[in-house]
Formats: structure tokens, sequence, C-alpha cells
């Protein structure tokens, strides 16, 4: 096989993948609807965690940093899903903090500025690289390690699982949203040759559905 042919179908899986991420990402941004119906309803978070609102925030905040022109070419998907991603990121994390009690409200809100504050630093920062290639090895390398942290954070909710033996605060299509979101994931990552950190996005998505 030829290195254009090769380069070829890279390029046609990583479309493929990325329009199929983007499908199952909505179907990721719109999972938490029944759990704040549930909290709206009840006037307050309950035993949720606001976590994992928190860090897909942070993590679609500097995925579409990464889909813009100024960071890389022909990622207009990313940032479109990532976009509509930090919005309902945003408005999930308002209501949370609406509903939270005081101890809970104020550390929501502490981390809150500090991932407004994180992503500013990276998107000034980013900028100050001249190297157009660094820039988006620097950028890719942090939004790998935001879409980790993302899909890591369900995770903080597995000891209460375990102690209450119920899975009533980690609802299941959240965790199946999760798992076939981190397996799409994968696949781009590895058509974008960032294989050192696909397995580990897959595996918390596992462990979740699990």
């Amino acid at each position: 096989m030829s290195l254009f042919a090769a380069f070829s179908i890279c390029k046609v899986a990583k479309d493929a993948a990325g329009v199929a991420g983007n499908v199952f990402a909505f179907g990721l941004f719109v999972s938490p609807i029944p759990t704040f119906r549930r909290i709206i309803r009840n006037g307050s978070t309950e035993m949720f965690s606001g976590l994992p609102y928190i860090y897909s925030l942070l993590n679609c905040l500097i995925c579409m940093w990464y889909g813009t022109p100024l960071i890389s070419a022909d990622n207009l998907l990313v940032t479109t899903v990532n976009s509509i991603g930090a919005v309902f990121q945003f408005v999930y994390t308002i209501i949370f903090l609406m509903y939270a009690e005081k101890a809970k409200k104020v550390r929501m809100v502490g981390l809150l500025l500090a991932v407004l504050g994180m992503f500013a630093i990276v998107l000034v920062g980013s900028l100050q690289i001249d190297d157009v290639i660094m820039r988006r090895f620097f950028v890719g390398f942090l939004s790998c390690a935001s879409l980790i942290s993302m899909f890591a954070s369900p995770l903080f909710i597995i000891k209460l699982v375990i102690q209450t033996k119920s899975v009533e605060f980690m609802p299941f299509y959240l965790s199946l949203s999760t798992f076939l979101m981190s397996t799409l994931s994968t696949l781009w990552i590895f058509t974008m040759m960032l294989l050192f950190c696909a397995n580990g996005i897959e595996l918390f998505g596992m462990i979740q559905l699990i």
C-alpha cells in the first residue's frame, strides 16, 4: 500500500470517527437531563456530584480551542460539537450551583473559576508559541489530558455506589454514553497518532459501564 493510500484511509477513518463521535457526544451532553429534572423537582442536588460537569466543561473548552484554525486545520466538527458541549456543561453547572448546599456551592464556584482561569491560560499561552506544529501538539496534549479527566470524573461516585450498593446516583445512560463516546474518542485519537492516551480513555469508559 502506498503512503498516499495509507494517508487517505487514515483521513477517511478520522472523519468517520469524528462524525460518529459528534453523534455520541450529543447523546453524552443530553444524558444528564433526567438527573437535572430530578434536582429541579426535588430542589436539591442530593448526593449527586458536580465534578463531571466541571471536568466536561474544561474538556469542551480546550477541545473547542483545538479545533479552531488557529490551532489545527480541517477540524470544524471538533469546534462545533465542543462549542455545543460547553454550553450544555455550563448550564448544568449553573443549575447545580442553584440547588447545591452552601459548602458544595462554594467548592463548585471555586472549581468553575479555576476552569475558566485554566482555559484562559491555555488560550493565551498557546498563542505565544510561534511554531504551528508545536502549538498544535501542546493544545492536543492538553485536549487528551482533559478528555481522560472528563471520562474519569464520574468514577468519583463509585465509592458511594459500593457503600450504598445502589447505582441511583450513577445513572446508566450517562455511563453508557460515556462508554460510547470514549470508544469513538479512542478511534479518533488513534487516527490522529496520539496513541499515548487512547487506551486510558477507553478504560475509564469501560469501568463506568461495568
